[in-house]
């Protein structure tokens, strides 16, 4: 099968290492920009390819930098690469966005088997992203209390439990999730969630919601459920040992 030319945006500080890179793109068939840091990468118009970020190349967060391209109109897959990947900042890099993380010097196997599995997934990537800032520019419309009931609400708590957790009342639940659901544009609960989950964002709620009532069914607990049997037996041998001492009175007497 015919491999898939790609453009790859090289961004790395060490031009040596951009050089590198360079050779190890074109042996494989693909064609090379080179960028000495985020910002000429930002000056310049991507029609396409796959952005090949060196980890200390980056000015800020990850997710910054999508927001920053998303602007743009710029929705590429992104590879982040470093000479000593720490398992930490692999993590970091692909819950923010990374579709891999590669090790530098750049093997040519492993990054041919990683721009296949990235040029695929590439379209629904791109559209995730365009989902992702969608939702967080409805959402930064919302206020305070607005996004509590929104992160309330996809968690699946009713208007009472987030009255309680938020101490208002119920109607004034019902106030914030008319307003907010206006401003999210959403046709009922569901596609506010949605877009919640589309957005990424990190909830800031403090204290979720204890979803027990007072009457709460208790024996559902296993260790309420041993404390009761154990309670019941012991009032059994009680029972028992009562009984016994009475009926040798009556024999006595």
């Amino acid at each position: 099968m015919e491999q898939h030319r790609l453009a790859l945006h090289i961004v790395d500080s060490d031009s040596r290492s951009r050089a590198e890179q360079a050779r190890t793109a074109f042996a494989l068939g693909h064609h090379a920009e080179v960028y000495s840091d985020v910002g000429e990468l930002l000056d310049r118009s991507l029609a396409g390819g796959v952005i090949l970020l060196r980890q200390r190349a980056l000015d800020g967060t990850l997710g910054e930098l999508f927001e920053r391209l998303g602007r743009r109109g710029v929705w590429v897959p992104l590879i982040v690469c470093a000479e000593e990947p720490q398992i930490e900042q692999v993590v970091s890099a692909i819950k923010d966005g990374a579709l891999d993380y590669l090790q530098l010097p750049l093997e040519a196997g492993r990054l041919a088997r990683s721009l296949a599995r990235v040029a695929a997934e590439a379209e629904a990537d791109g559209l995730a992203r365009r989902r992702q800032a969608e939702a967080r520019r409805r959402i930064a419309l919302l206020s305070k209390r607005e996004r509590e009931v929104l992160e309330l609400l996809s968690l699946g708590t009713s208007n009472k439990l987030i009255a309680r957790e938020l101490s208002i009342s119920p109607r004034t639940v019902e106030i914030h999730r008319s307003n907010m659901m206006t401003k999210l544009r959403a046709g009922h609960s569901a596609e506010a969630v949605r877009l919640w989950l589309q957005s990424g964002l990190e909830s800031t709620i403090v204290e979720l919601p204890r979803e027990s009532e007072p009457d709460a069914d208790l024996s559902f607990y296993p260790d309420f459920q041993r404390a009761v049997r154990d309670r019941l037996a012991g009032a059994a041998e009680e029972a028992e040992l009562e009984n016994d001492v009475t009926t040798r009175r009556k024999k006595l007497g």
